[in-house]
């Protein structure tokens, strides 16, 4: 293969994955990002984040000398971008616009090391059109070499695109067994996208164009967004009408063409919470339904906190001989779905602030999976889950972890998010 020397530019929850599975194959890898921590870390063949089986991957690989970490690009024969693509500053009722900073950086980055016969792809989720941005960037940068919008196949570097489409908490196992789309800008492009992740990959990687790859990945998530706000505009009607939604599901569900999503507190991470409004964002005019499933999902932790509100008054008409900031509220739960430690755009993580912010009592959180809480919650005890079922009034689950499954609670008031507790 042509391929001694892979790059993997951001080693969060799909980089560090990436490289490792790369370096397990004995590829040198060099890993890149700008977290000191993340990169002291894992020189030490340790990892920084929470993901069955990939600490086993990284300490071997790092060991064995395929893997290391560096804060800087260093030559390689591929480049993989894999760093964040978050929202643009903007006011409620805006449509966020994505912000593509961390792609630009991470160009230039490479684009000052690149040579001729060099692979780039990006892997970050992104709005249809960037990767042909980026060949614009690089082209800017590099006018020495020549790229494929120009060049075609003869181009000196080859640029595709291939969007991660895993699960958290089963990374390891996807990244070789899912299958691949892969947009290159051009067929060798393509082709040498194909046998770079080949060598892992044991899914079919299947080939179309740049957009078409990008706006797979959008559609994708843009689908479970839609079917997920059914799911929890049905839990709100199901509120108003005094029926237990997850019993109604259930008995849906028997229909053989049937198949409804559980709801939640909303919808957090960085794919469905995020993806939908790259689509919106291009084209907000013929984006309806897409948009109504964002805007239901981004209302439910609204509607929990409304029913946190109720809980509050409820318990202190009960209880007269308590005031408001004698009572305790738990939340169980701050990562964005069961069993990781991602707290990126989560949705358990917006209530909890919220409570804080407007409960003068105490507010605890039970989070299994992290050991401190993130800056924005400095104002919250991280607790254990036996404390919390002990000593709260107002018992919130908004996360349906693997601890909090077969518990029962035997004082105060239960809000249920997740159907594990009703």
């Amino acid at each position: 293969m042509s391929f001694k020397t892979i790059s993997v530019i951001g080693l969060g929850y799909i980089g560090l994955p990436t490289a490792a599975m790369f370096a397990s194959k004995k590829k040198k890898v060099i890993g890149v990002d700008v977290n000191k921590h993340a990169i002291e870390t894992i020189n030490q063949g340790k990892i920084h984040i929470v993901e069955p089986e990939l600490d086993v991957v990284v300490q071997t690989a790092v060991e064995e000398g395929y893997l290391k970490a560096v804060i800087k690009p260093e030559p390689a024969d591929a480049f993989l971008i894999a760093v964040p693509t978050p929202f643009l500053p903007c006011s409620k009722n805006e449509i966020p616009a994505p912000d593509l900073s961390f792609i630009a950086e991470a160009t230039k980055a490479i684009s000052q090391i690149l040579k001729k016969g060099d692979l780039v792809i990006l892997e970050s989720t992104s709005p249809v059109g960037t990767t042909e941005q980026m060949a614009i960037w690089m082209k800017e940068l590099r006018p020495d070499l020549s790229f494929p919008q120009d060049a075609g196949d003869k181009s000196d570097i080859n640029i595709a695109y291939c969007p991660e489409r895993v699960l958290p908490g089963k990374v390891v196992q996807e990244l070789v067994t899912n299958d691949r789309v892969i947009g290159g800008m051009s067929e060798r492009c393509s082709l040498r996208a194909v046998e770079l992740y080949k060598t892992f990959v044991e899914g079919d990687c299947v080939i179309t164009n740049t957009r078409t790859a990008e706006m797979a990945k959008l559609t994708e998530n843009s689908f479970r967004d839609v079917q997920i706000a059914f799911a929890n505009e049905l839990s709100m009607i199901c509120s108003e009408l005094d029926i237990n939604v997850w019993e109604l599901i259930s008995l849906s569900n028997r229909h053989p063409r049937v198949n409804i999503l559980q709801p939640g507190p909303g919808v957090g991470g960085h794919c469905i919470a995020v993806d939908p409004w790259f689509i919106v964002s291009k084209t907000p005019n013929e984006a309806k339904i897409i948009h109504t499933a964002r805007i239901v999902n981004d209302s439910k932790p609204d509607w929990v906190i409304s029913k946190v509100k109720q809980a509050l008054a409820d318990f202190l008409l009960v209880n007269k001989n308590k005031k408001i900031d004698e009572v305790t509220i738990a939340c169980y739960g701050l990562a964005f779905k069961a069993d990781i430690d991602d707290l990126r755009e989560s949705p358990a993580m917006q209530v909890t602030k919220a409570i804080s912010e407007f409960h003068p009592g105490r507010v605890i959180a039970v989070e299994p999976n992290i050991h401190t809480v993130p800056p924005k919650l400095n104002n919250i005890e991280l607790v254990d889950l036996n404390f919390a079922m002990q000593h709260a009034d107002i018992h919130l689950l908004l996360v349906d972890h693997k601890e909090f499954k077969g518990k029962s609670v035997n004082n105060g008031i239960v809000i249920d998010t997740k159907g594990i507790w009703v």
